[in-house]
């Protein structure tokens, strides 16, 4: 069986699905995009996915993309490794978490980072940061308090879930130059879950693989 292509930028959202797959343990090939140089934007990428962006998984002659499908897919498909809870509630909530990020988190985010999908003119675009700004961070005070009420740690279920690695990358992108959060002063359950993800061997290989630097939160 050919091993499975997962196709990511570093420090992107792909993060989250890059740190499942390492999890999973399974074997796939980490095959970097350079968005800065458009690569995603090549004919050969937008033949594996036509809207340009990462990240991508191709597995045989199946491929999906948006990291909530790809967490799933990957959890589904290394079953032993119990990335997906198991019980009723826990399964509830780590869907509703995959979907809460994707749908809320990174588009608030996406207003500040990508202001000209959203406006034409630079006032216009100034206007869509603005109000992204607010909207975001009212949003990571959602998250903050959401995961005030987690129990063992995790943010779904009683164990590990790849809705954890989905927090991290949101908690990175916090802590970097374009939001500039006190991510340990202001939203400190969130750091302490950072720092739990961070800790895990998985982790340390893709931010390694990535090229980047492994964040050492204050807990």
């Amino acid at each position: 069986m050919a091993r499975m292509k997962f196709f990511y930028a570093p420090g992107a959202c792909s993060l989250a699905s890059h740190i499942a797959l390492e999890e999973a343990e399974a074997d796939f090939e980490a095959v970097r995009i350079d968005t800065a140089k458009g690569e995603q934007k090549t004919a050969d990428y937008l033949k594996i996915n036509p809207k340009g962006r990462v990240p991508a998984l191709v597995d045989g002659n199946f491929i999906v993309t948006e990291n909530p499908a790809i967490l799933r897919y990957v959890a589904v498909t290394h079953p032993d490794k119990e990335l997906w809870p198991a019980e009723p509630w826990g399964e509830a909530r780590c869907a509703e978490w995959l979907a809460f990020l994707s749908s809320g988190v990174h588009p608030s985010y996406a207003h500040i980072r990508r202001a000209e999908r959203y406006a034409t003119t630079e006032e216009g675009r100034r206007d869509v940061v603005e109000t992204g700004r607010r909207a975001t961070r009212e949003i990571y005070q959602m998250v903050e308090e959401k995961l005030s009420a987690i129990r063992n740690g995790w943010a779904a279920g009683d164990g590990y879930s790849v809705a954890d690695p989905y927090l991290l990358v949101f908690w990175t992108w916090g802590a970097g130059s374009v939001l500039g959060y006190d991510m340990e002063g202001d939203f400190p359950n969130w750091t302490a879950h950072a720092g739990r993800v961070l800790a895990r061997p998985a982790t340390a290989a893709v931010f390694e693989r990535e090229g980047l630097e492994l964040p050492q939160p204050r807990a």
